[in-house]
């Protein structure tokens, strides 16, 4: 690196890459991002209730500790296959609607499955992630549009093959054969249109990395990422990782919002770009479930087994390991655009570029945190807490002389006290199972997923059947179509399944949605709605109804004030549209 900048210097020009080692020192190293541990239940609550208020409210994610260092495992890794399985397809079968299905997976016409068609070849009209989306959008159920999506996303592996056998199991390699598979999702022009933008900045939405000798490096500046220095970078064989690519691109933002439905966990996803011959990253594994998708060039990759039983399906991403520490590849491959390849958390990887081509993939990611762990972390301290409040047994004090036969110093010692204290523990423990509030626990982590939620993105004719196409605006001299005049004839339904959430907790009855979240992950606080218990029914009418319409005066409240009332306030939030336009232009 020194012999480059002394070369440099003599030809009067310094590269970006140059100017960052001179300004940082070449031994600064990436501090791994890991995810945030969720936050304790809270106790069951009576609610105290108020009308529609609105607000939000919640704490900045805490960063855990580091993953403990791994330890040798005396028996073998459960669940990895001992050798890639691949995809049995080399050429796309025709998907087209017209094609002849048969089979006993066969679809008939009528299903969503035909009259998506299924992937198309890039050159035909409608085709690529545009027109994937636009057949989407004529599913009227939110649900069935994340499922078909899931289901492109893996084909020609079906769903139920590929949780069966792969999802936090084993790595999945699909060939399709098929470089336009992907077309429209994000381009390296993409990339560049988000520089120009002028929006990006190092570190905050960027990170420019490199990888030699077992070195890895991480080279922002500070400040927005201009073309021009960030281009530079590229140049001189740094890789481009774009964080939130859904914050600057419309189509990923699109696509991850209804991807999020089928997992019931984030959709987050980063994009990479790679100069030929050059590899960005370090080995590691991540505490995600990753879904590579080759959108341009092509990469080699090498993804190993976990070491131990600790690093199955890991709770945080490790630190950057050595080529030392990895052992043989478990699957071994050159991705081709078009190409899928998953493995789960706790898979080491790495991947680098071939000498004769860049690469750029999208890596979709979920399941962060989202394990059986780490719902018993919101669960059981909510269910101390009414053990507590509800059985005496919970408070009485505990043996005075206990500190002389308890503790590590006394494990070994043969005393019928210590096996009376155990044994009261063990009972303790049991019994805490029936003061477990586990539906408003999981009602907890839906308030939790919810806030981490991308915004629905409406299409044309949803906007018009919604507040966000209403009418209203200055002409005139003064405001028009301001009236939202919603009766009891009017017909409603939740714009998605997925976007709303009740949660009764110790402040009232909240409704939490998405309409009103952010492109950007926790830039904005969880929206909320506070309702009176008379709404609860109606809220819950509406789910149960979905996607079907209900006319206005069949919600469950008391009067028709109040029916009004409800569907006034959800249509002002983008929670509900309506049958038809409520005004016309």
């Amino acid at each position: 690196m020194a012999a480059m900048v002394a070369e440099q210097r003599e030809l009067g020009r310094l590269s970006a890459l140059a100017v960052y080692r001179l300004a940082a020192g070449a031994g600064r190293m990436e501090r791994r991002r890991r995810g945030a541990p969720l936050p304790a239940g809270r106790k069951r609550a009576k609610a105290r209730l108020r009308r529609g208020r609105a607000g939000g409210g919640g704490s900045k994610p805490e960063v855990p500790p580091p993953a403990a260092p791994p330890s040798r495992v005396e028996a073998p890794v459960e669940g990895p296959v001992e050798a890639p399985l691949e995809a049995p397809v080399e050429a796309p079968v025709d998907p087209r609607p017209e094609a002849t299905a048969t089979g006993p997976d066969a679809k008939p016409r009528g299903s969503p499955e035909a009259m998506l068609g299924g992937p198309r070849p890039a050159g035909e009209d409608g085709g690529g992630v545009s027109g994937l989306l636009r057949r989407l959008a004529q599913l009227e159920d939110s649900r069935q549009r994340a499922a078909e999506l899931f289901r492109w996303l893996l084909a020609p592996v079906a769903p139920a093959e590929f949780l069966g056998r792969h999802w936090e199991r084993a790595p999945l390699l699909v060939r399709r054969g098929d470089h336009g598979y992907y077309a429209g999702l994000f381009s390296t022009a993409d990339f560049d249109a988000a520089l120009r933008g002028g929006e990006v900045h190092f570190g905050t939405h960027l990170d420019v990395t490199s990888y030699s000798e077992g070195v890895r490096e991480t080279h922002n500046p500070s400040g927005r990422a201009l073309p021009a220095v960030v281009w530079d970078f590229y140049q001189n064989g740094c890789s481009l990782r774009l964080l939130c690519p859904q914050a600057f691109s419309p189509t990923v933002w699109h696509f991850l919002s209804i991807l999020q439905e089928q997992f019931g966990s984030m959709a987050g996803a980063n994009t990479y770009l790679t100069p030929p011959g050059t590899q960005g990253f370090a080995p590691h594994y991540d505490d995600i479930e990753a879904f590579v998708l080759q959108l341009e060039g092509k990469k080699h990759w090498r993804v190993y087994r976990p070491r131990t039983g600790a690093e199955v399906l890991p709770q945080f991403s490790s630190a950057n390991l050595t080529q030392a520490e990895l052992g043989e590849p478990v699957l071994e491959t050159v991705l081709e655009a078009g190409d899928l390849l998953y493995f789960p958390r706790g898979f080491i990887h790495q991947g680098d570029c071939l000498p004769d081509a860049h690469s750029l993939h999208i890596t979709v990611s979920s399941y962060q945190r989202n394990s059986w762990g780490d719902f018993l972390e919101k669960l059981l301290p909510a269910a101390l807490q009414m053990a507590l409040e509800e059985d005496v047994e919970y408070r009485r004090g505990l043996p005075m002389d206990y500190l002389r036969y308890m503790g590590v110093a006394n494990s070994d010692a043969v005393d019928a006290r210590r096996t009376a204290f155990v044994e009261k523990v063990q009972s303790l423990i049991k019994k805490l199972v029936d003061y477990a509030p586990i539906d408003a626990a999981v009602d907890q982590r839906a308030k939790s997923f919810l806030h981490d939620c991308l915004p629905p993105v409406l299409t044309q004719s949803e906007k018009t059947l919604s507040v966000y196409g209403f009418p209203a605006r200055w002409q005139d001299g003064g405001p028009c179509n301001v009236d939202i005049l919603i009766t009891k004839d009017t017909e409603v339904r939740l714009l998605r399944h997925g976007i709303v959430r009740l949660c009764n907790e110790e402040a009232g009855v909240m409704l939490y949605y998405t309409t009103e979240n952010s492109r950007v992950y926790h830039k904005e606080e969880p929206k909320f709605l506070e309702l009176d218990p008379e709404y609860t029914d109606s809220i819950e009418f509406l789910l149960s109804s979905y996607p079907n319409h209900v006319s206005v005066a069949n919600l469950p409240c008391e009067t028709l004030e109040e029916k009004i009332s409800l569907a006034t306030l959800l249509f002002e939030k983008g929670i509900l549209t309506t049958k038809k336009p409520l005004a016309k232009v």
